[in-house]
């Protein structure tokens, strides 16, 4: 049946039809939430953004909701997270009371580097203090193994568990919560970095996608792991590594950018041009910088903001283009780069563009539609076939509007902007995630 859905952009509101989905399809790690009271259909899903620029309030936009959906889950309940960088001691103690206190069930997977980057965060060791480190209980906290992510292979080098979901069975005025965000919980999330979150409710099919590739994260099965995509209209999530899997042919955001047309008439007689907007933190996939520059010269409008690419100043001989060349090969094309060193203290996080989104308006894939991919996923290598990183696609126009909206508020305030032949800029001096 239908129900009404809000998005929120800026201070924007817009309203939206969305299908409540009913698919039935739980994990067995979910059974103890029937136990929970019923939900009074309150919550609703929408796209939130931090302001790192804004109030406190603005800043923590999405730890905030974070926080308020961890209070509010109750008893017979389950929450699951999996996330890279863990280093928020508040937090960790609003899981471990949810536990302790009401009975929820919280299950964490982490990458191991939220313990030893940085040994002295209080965050871990509340957390493995209440939940405990069995996987095989019904509360736990994991880590991935030393270097590796929990599903890539281990021929393939180093690799992190890059992931940025949380997922509530319930809370107050919703179930089947899925959170996907750009955003680790650290200090530098909320003071420095722009980040999104897109929160969906009552869609039990990609909740279920989702708490099964959580599953598969803790199970660290990576010898059986393939790439896997799941369906549930009008939203799409896709799970990295991308294995087995080489060249353009298997990278999912150049096979997105394939499907563009960009020019097209308009049921007017008009002739109009596609749009294609990418946020990204890390750029430097060179089929994908390849590709956008061709749909540009294919006469699509593209817009890029960006915080770190590579380029000869970074290749290993000094000599080799990579994709920053390659991104300003193209005249009439301008990314602008976000990678302030706005105190100029080198010890400090700089500002940046944290996160990774695609907005695609007018042909594609044959039909007009306005959709965003939001998610961890990177335009690099390693997120590609390495990492374990979640992307979901959001076909729903005034979700799009509401990310240009960002966009624009973003490059706007983009530091050095399109002055970015910068050692930052370009990869020669790398901003850590």
């Amino acid at each position: 049946m239908p129900r009404a859905s809000w998005i929120r952009g800026g201070s924007a509101t817009v309203a939206l039809s969305a299908l409540l989905l009913t698919n039935g399809l739980h994990s067995a790690a979910d059974a103890g939430a029937s136990t929970a009271p019923a939900v009074v259909a309150t919550e609703t899903s929408r796209a939130i953004f931090n302001d790192p620029l804004g109030t406190p309030e603005e800043a923590q936009a999405i730890r905030i909701q974070l926080l308020r959906y961890i209070s509010s889950s109750p008893a017979g309940s389950s929450i699951k997270v999996a996330l890279y960088h863990f280093w928020d001691a508040e937090i960790a103690q609003a899981l471990a009371d949810a536990h302790t206190q009401r009975g929820v069930s919280v299950q964490l997977i982490l990458d191991e580097s939220t313990v030893s980057a940085r040994p002295s965060d209080a965050s871990y060791g509340i957390l493995r203090s209440a939940l405990g480190t069995d996987p095989s209980q019904t509360s736990f906290v994991g880590l991935c193994p030393v270097g590796k992510s929990c599903l890539g292979r281990p021929e393939f080098g180093n690799s992190i568990n890059h992931n940025k979901f949380w997922l509530f069975s319930q809370v107050d005025g919703a179930n089947h919560v899925v959170v996907q965000t750009s955003s680790n919980l650290s200090p530098s999330s909320y003071s420095a970095f722009w980040n999104d979150a897109y929160v969906l409710t009552y869609n039990s099919g990609i909740y279920s996608a989702y708490s099964n590739q959580f599953n598969k994260l803790v199970g660290k099965d990576w010898a059986s792991w393939t790439y896997t995509s799941a369906t549930f209209s009008p939203y799409k999530a896709y799970f990295f590594p991308y294995y087995p899997g080489t060249g353009n042919s298997k990278d999912t955001i150049w096979n997105t950018l394939d499907n563009v047309t960009c020019k097209y008439t308009a049921t007017n007689g008009s002739s109009m041009q596609t749009k294609v907007r990418v946020g990204m933190f890390k750029f430097t996939r060179q089929g994908v910088a390849d590709k956008l520059i061709e749909l540009k010269r294919a006469g699509c409008s593209v817009e890029l903001i960006y915080s770190e690419t590579d380029s000869a100043a970074s290749s290993s001989d000094g000599v080799t283009p990579g994709t920053w060349e390659t991104l300003h090969s193209t005249a009439g094309f301008a990314p602008r780069c976000y990678n302030d060193d706005h105190d100029g203290n080198p010890n400090t996080s700089r500002r940046v563009m944290h996160s990774k989104y695609l907005l695609i308006d007018g042909m594609y894939d044959g039909a007009l539609q306005k959709i965003v991919w939001t998610g961890s996923h990177n335009y690099s290598g390693p997120a590609l076939r390495e990492n374990d990183e979640a992307l979901m696609k959001i076909d729903v126009s005034a979700v799009h509007d509401a990310y240009v909206g960002h966009f624009n508020k973003v490059k706007a305030a983009a530091s050095p902007g399109t002055s970015d032949n910068t050692p930052s800029c370009k990869g020669v001096i790398v901003q850590p995630e």
